[in-house]
Order: C-alpha cells, then structure tokens, then sequence
C-alpha cells in the first residue's frame, strides 16, 4: 500500500507579517498511523522541497507524543526536507493520499491546478481521500464527475466557525471552511471546538481539527484492511 501526503507550500499569515504553514500534529498523526502499519508514505508540497511548519503548532501548548516523535525522527525530517512537487505527482501511484491542515492550504492548495486535478483523479479511480482541519477548504473548486462541486449533498466536517473566531484570523484567512463547505453544497456537521470529529461520505473522509488527525487516518487505513 502506497499513500500520498500533500503539503502546504504556503508560509505567510494574509497580511499579518506572520508565518503558516502546515500544522505539525497534523502531519505527525497519520504519518505514524501509516507507517507503523509498514505503508509506504511519500510527501508531496506545490513547490516541494521543504514546506513551511507553522511556528505555532510547535509550541510546548500544542505539541503530542506523535509530535515529539517526529521531531526526533531523523528519516522522517529527511523525508518532510525533500517532499516531491506536486505536479509531478500521479493518483495512479498511490492507494489513497491525505491532506494536513494548518492555514496555509487555504492560500495555495485550494487553487491548485494540480491539487484540484489530482483530488478529482482519486475519485474518479474510486480511491479514498481524507482531509482535516482547513485542509477540507481545498475541496472549494474540485469537480464530481458531472461538473458539480465534489462536496455538494455529501457528508463533510472541517474546522469551524467558532474555531476560526477563538484563534482570531476570521478577518484574516482568504475564506471559512465551515462557510465555503456549506456554499459548496455540503452537508456540513461539527463536533465539539476541539475535539476529534470526522465524517465519512462514500469516497471522502473529512475532519474538524488537528485533534481529528489520528481518527481520520485510522479511518482511512480501515478501509483498506476490510
């Protein structure tokens, strides 16, 4: 089994003068529940290379056991330095691919060409694909097969509202998840601020927050251990 991560290549905060980037747990959660069942993980960013950490998921306050794990992973940060370019990427690689959150998705992946296009590949091939946190905002412009937005009648969780507010970067991000889902045609639903929320709709597994991470991973692999 081979899956696909990809990346934010995004590291500015809009016009704050801040850093975003991808959201560490975010990353560290299924790239443990994937590679501790001996899957083959490839990372993959827009511009690849190193993609940006967003400074704050690395603070003390936010950081896990997965977290300090892949901090200390040597192979794994090798990995994360040399992540593939995303446009050179193909859906006929890979089993399923996975999508991390942090800000920075909201500013880049959801109007990739590459991104959109690779997401409408896996659906098309009957290939699974999980989001969580911001990342579900990537969706906004991917197509179903008849031209409709992907998300629209189905199923989907991502951050919220309320989240977005208690962080402060309502004004600041380029659009909601929570709003862009629901004017995209999901069926949105939400779980507790903060807590491990994930929904699954046929080929699409999508998550509220950073504490959704391992849930919509572990989700992921069950789907291929049935």
């Amino acid at each position: 089994m081979k899956v696909l991560i990809v990346l934010t290549s995004h590291d500015q905060l809009g016009n704050t003068g801040r850093k975003t980037g991808f959201w560490l747990e975010e990353l560290a959660a299924p790239y443990y529940t994937f590679k501790d069942a001996g899957v083959d993980v490839v990372l993959a960013s827009p511009k690849g290379g190193q993609p940006p950490l967003d400074p704050k998921s690395n603070e003390p306050s936010f950081q896990t056991d997965l977290t300090r794990r892949f901090e200390a992973d040597a192979a794994a940060n090798a990995q994360l330095a040399a992540t593939v370019r995303l446009d050179s990427v193909s859906q006929a690689d890979f089993d399923t691919v996975f999508y991390p959150g942090g800000h920075g998705p909201l500013w880049d992946l959801a109007e990739d060409t590459h991104s959109i296009a690779l997401i409408e590949s896996f659906i098309e091939a009957g290939k699974p694909v999980a989001l969580v946190c911001h990342a579900p905002g990537v969706l906004r412009h991917v197509k179903a097969s008849n031209g409709r937005p992907l998300v629209e009648g189905k199923q989907v969780a991502g951050f919220t509202n309320s989240e977005e507010e208690a962080v402060g970067l309502t004004k600041v991000v380029p659009f909601l998840v929570e709003d862009e889902l629901k004017a995209k045609g999901g069926i949105y639903s939400k779980g507790p601020d903060w807590a491990s929320y994930v929904v699954t709709d046929g080929l699409l597994i999508t998550g509220q927050n950073p504490a959704s991470s391992s849930e919509a991973a572990t989700i992921l692999m069950k789907r291929f251990a049935a």
